[in-house]
């Protein structure tokens, strides 16, 4: 099987139970604090996300994959690369995991084919693939499997891999033996805690969604709150600083895909230019990428805050034509935004566009 996995451009393959029965308590409580946000959707799902059993009657183990996303031209010192792209405040830039295709279509259709090479050996049996896109606890699945430990900035980290990757899962009515877990490595390092630009992990394996950038930017569909879009800083889609900061992430690998080569302009295009892409060219940049799912609307409000922030440091007048030009968008949600743009850089929306505030 980890051959089949390999040939298909997983980087690793492991085998959890499905008894977690001990995640429970944690998962609960993170629900009661609150800190899911508007996620509405993980607490209607409540504890099936621990038993897969009751999410696939008849699952008896769970094979877990690992799929390394890092673009197979990335230079050496990416990470010193990344973070000086944050310090060119005019540039939009996109979480590194989102600047080629869409992952969920990718590893789905290779999960997919690893189950039916399975089935070629073993017969047919009972599956399902997820990656991301059901009430799965992935990092539970993958700690327990060995594809690495929950790191203090709660994702999955490998001694080989870092935690550039992604993770699916294949529930299955086998009974299959349990690859044995990963021991936690981070000992007493807080880099990713110390650089979380909005205080979001609030101590080791917990993360208070509601201040992430990546919530706030992706998941997150009303008004980003006013005391959080200083700290963005020109990110428009994701944030990557907690693994920027973690020294595991110099193993991180390179993809043999060329699936999540990243797209043109997906990690230093000009504010002033995104600014300016209408819905239909918005669509048509962004098929077949995971930043289509936020539409057009949250993608301007993202935008805007970035160039908000970029003004407040440097005066540019491409982008305050931008925000201008924007000032009288039929979304009160845009509106909105570019009117703080422009207040923080100094400037105001015109008169019809503070009408329609």
């Amino acid at each position: 099987m980890v051959r089949w996995g390999r040939e298909l451009g997983f980087s690793q393959i492991g085998v959890a139970g499905v008894d977690l029965s001990d995640a429970e308590p944690g998962l609960l409580q993170w629900l009661s604090n609150g800190w899911h946000g508007e996620m509405a959707y993980m607490e209607a799902h409540g504890l099936k996300r621990a038993r897969p059993a009751d999410l696939v009657p008849g699952t008896l183990s769970v094979i877990t994959a690992r799929m390394d996303y890092l673009p197979a031209a990335t230079p050496d010192g990416w990470q010193a690369i990344e973070f000086e792209r944050l310090q060119r405040p005019t540039e939009g830039i996109v979480s590194l995991y989102a600047r080629g295709r869409d992952y969920h279509k990718v590893l789905r259709q290779r999960l997919q084919k690893l189950a039916d090479r399975i089935a070629q050996d073993l017969g047919p049996f009972g599956h399902r693939a997820f990656t991301d896109s059901a009430p799965v606890l992935e990092v539970e699945l993958a700690t327990r499997s060995g594809q690495g430990w929950r790191g203090k900035h709660t994702l999955t980290l490998s001694r080989e891999a870092g935690s550039m990757f992604f993770l699916g899962e294949i529930y299955v009515d086998l009974e299959l033996p349990a690859t044995e877990p990963e021991t936690a490595h981070c000992g007493s390092c807080t880099a990713c805690i110390d650089i979380c630009p909005t205080g979001a992990i609030v101590g080791p394996q917990r993360l208070d969604a509601r201040r992430c950038i990546s919530y706030l930017t992706i998941e997150h569909a009303g008004a980003i709150p006013e005391e959080l879009r200083p700290k963005i800083g020109n990110r428009i889609y994701g944030c990557d600083d907690c693994q920027l900061a973690c020294p595991w992430n110099k193993f991180a690998q390179r993809s043999p895909l060329p699936d999540f080569d990243a797209r043109p302009g997906f990690s230093d295009m000009p504010l002033a230019q995104l600014l300016a892409w209408s819905e239909e060219e918005f669509l048509r940049r962004t098929e077949g990428s995971p930043i289509r799912r936020i539409g057009h609307e949250r993608w301007l409000r993202n935008v805007a805050v970035a160039a908000g922030n970029a003004l407040r440091v440097q005066d540019d007048a491409g982008l305050r034509a931008g925000l201008q030009a924007l000032a009288q968008h039929p979304s009160a949600l845009v509106r909105e935004h570019v009117a703080w743009a422009l207040a923080a850089g100094g400037g105001a929306p015109s008169a019809a566009g503070q009408a329609r505030l």
